[in-house]
């Protein structure tokens, strides 16, 4: 499948076969492209988590007005990230490239995040969102279908995942086969909308 095909096939499904589950090596290869993602500094600070107890997903469905595909998807992940991974060993983020660009980088990332506590949560959210569309355009690849979610409560999603105090919910993805198609397209923005030429005037 062409990348164009890939990227127009992508719909937000909200019915999942719950009878369908992804084997371990479409699991395995799925994560393989999902850490592609990229991330400012190499921080690598997403967090997901993949939830596969039953249970705890229809806690979350509950946390999530009842909404299906939280429980029929093959697979839940919640799209997290650590606002602190910037100072936490970060000589690892960059432990394979040569001495010369460790030792200009790593001090750098101190500087740049260090007492930004919005930038730090802004950070967290740009690097999820890119990992999400990843995410999805990875599952449409293998001929799966997904659901970006952010209709939830945060504060009761975050218990039942045990969420760390310096970690940030930034949405939901579910992930399977589908068993209705999506809703058609509700309009498209023109481009002369939406692409600014040079500044707002």
């Amino acid at each position: 499948m062409k990348f164009s095909e890939i990227l127009k096939k992508r719909r937000a499904v909200k019915h999942f076969d719950p009878d369908h589950q992804l084997s371990a090596e479409e699991q395995k290869n799925f994560w393989n492209m999902v850490l592609e993602s990229p991330t400012s500094f190499n921080i690598q600070n997403w967090r997901f988590v993949h939830v596969e107890d039953m249970e705890m997903r229809k806690q979350i469905r509950k946390a999530a007005w009842d909404q299906a595909q939280i429980t029929e998807a093959s697979m839940l992940v919640v799209m997290c990230g650590d606002t602190k991974s910037w100072c936490k060993n970060p000589e690892r983020y960059w432990k394979d490239a040569p001495k010369q660009v460790a030792d200009t980088l790593v001090p750098m990332i101190g500087s740049f995040y260090e007492g930004k506590e919005q930038m730090q949560r802004d950070e967290v959210l740009r690097s999820c969102g890119i990992a999400a569309q990843t995410m999805m355009l990875t599952a449409t690849s293998m001929g799966y279908d997904s659901c970006p979610m952010i209709g939830f409560d945060q504060k009761e999603v975050a218990k039942v995942i045990k969420l760390p105090d310096d970690h940030e919910i930034a949405m939901i993805v579910v992930i399977g086969k589908k068993t209705t198609d999506a809703h058609p397209k509700g309009g498209q923005l023109d481009v002369s909308e939406v692409v600014i030429k040079n500044n707002f005037s």
